[in-house]
């Protein structure tokens, strides 16, 4: 290990993110059986197997998977070095990739995500729109938007804010139904459910709320389509309240019934502390979502 070869190191980096010798061959300007001898010769150095081929694909072993992290922060050490030798280290670019809640990416990113291409022209932010909870560790996104604490000891975590979500109907579904503002009021009108399995039904009624699958009167488990649908006037629908704030046509009911409360939380890996981009990203982030 004392005489890893850098071209070797970069041959597991580059399958590893493209997860295909072919394309990682092409980015690195090599043919394919080329850096196959260098992904070879690298995990007999280190004595492990590092990918399993899946069909086309190469796939990461729990191995390989341990061993990433490390390789990505000696190729970012090396990036840096090469930036600050050619005095160029003041620079800020790359790619960094932030998962959130379809809702949240859809109202709450867009305008920080413009701001952030304003002061730093050389990042590209990649919008991961997911209800999932995205395995950081997996990079499946190298920053979250998180709505629970993340339990892994490896990520990095920041506390944000108790964001408020509150209960609200269209205009047009107002001047139909008229507006229910108790808790009892609810159960004689219509809401649009969110899945047909019973947890939101549950949870509304864990909220205060007396109302049965008779209530729903559609479904759907997508909270930016679920939004279009209480728009529509289909029924009542809970929405962050920076995001029904900024609605149009969008109408508070339920007024008695208290917030729906949650945390926001940013969540990162360990490379937030190798990687210059991704601390730019992250505290832009933190600083838009306060």
């Amino acid at each position: 290990m004392n005489q890893l070869d850098w071209n070797q190191l970069k041959a597991f980096l580059e399958t590893a993110e493209t997860g295909s010798l072919s394309a990682a061959a092409r980015k690195l300007g090599l043919t394919q059986p080329t850096l196959s001898r260098q992904v070879a010769a690298i995990e007999r150095q280190m004595g492990v197997t590092l990918f399993e081929r899946v069909g086309k694909a190469m796939a990461l072993t729990p191995t390989g998977l341990d061993l990433l992290e490390h390789a990505r922060a000696m190729g970012t050490a090396a990036e840096a070095l090469g930036l600050a030798a050619t005095g160029r280290s003041t620079a800020v670019g790359g790619v960094v990739s932030v998962s959130a809640t379809d809702a949240v990416a859809a109202h709450l990113l867009p305008p920080l995500v413009q701001r952030l291409r304003e002061q730093e022209p050389g990042i590209t932010i990649e919008v991961i729109p997911s209800n999932a909870l995205s395995d950081l560790l997996r990079r499946e996104a190298d920053i979250a938007i998180r709505h629970v604490k993340p339990e892994q000891p490896d990520l990095i975590a920041r506390f944000i804010r108790e964001a408020t979500a509150y209960f609200y109907a269209s205009e047009d579904w107002v001047k139909t139904h008229g507006h229910p503002r108790s808790s009892e009021d609810a159960a004689h009108v219509p809401f649009v459910g969110s899945d047909r399995t019973g947890q939101y039904l549950g949870y509304l009624r864990a909220h205060g709320l007396p109302v049965s699958e008779a209530n729903f009167s559609c479904y759907c488990d997508h909270t930016v389509a679920h939004w279009a649908l209480v728009r529509q006037g289909m029924g009542i629908g809970a929405m962050m309240e920076e995001i029904a704030r900024d609605t149009p046509g969008i109408v508070r009911v339920l007024d008695e019934v208290p917030a729906v409360r949650f945390p926001i939380w940013l969540v990162t890996h360990r490379e937030l502390r190798t990687s210059r981009p991704m601390r730019v990203v992250f505290e832009a982030l933190a600083q838009g979502l306060a």
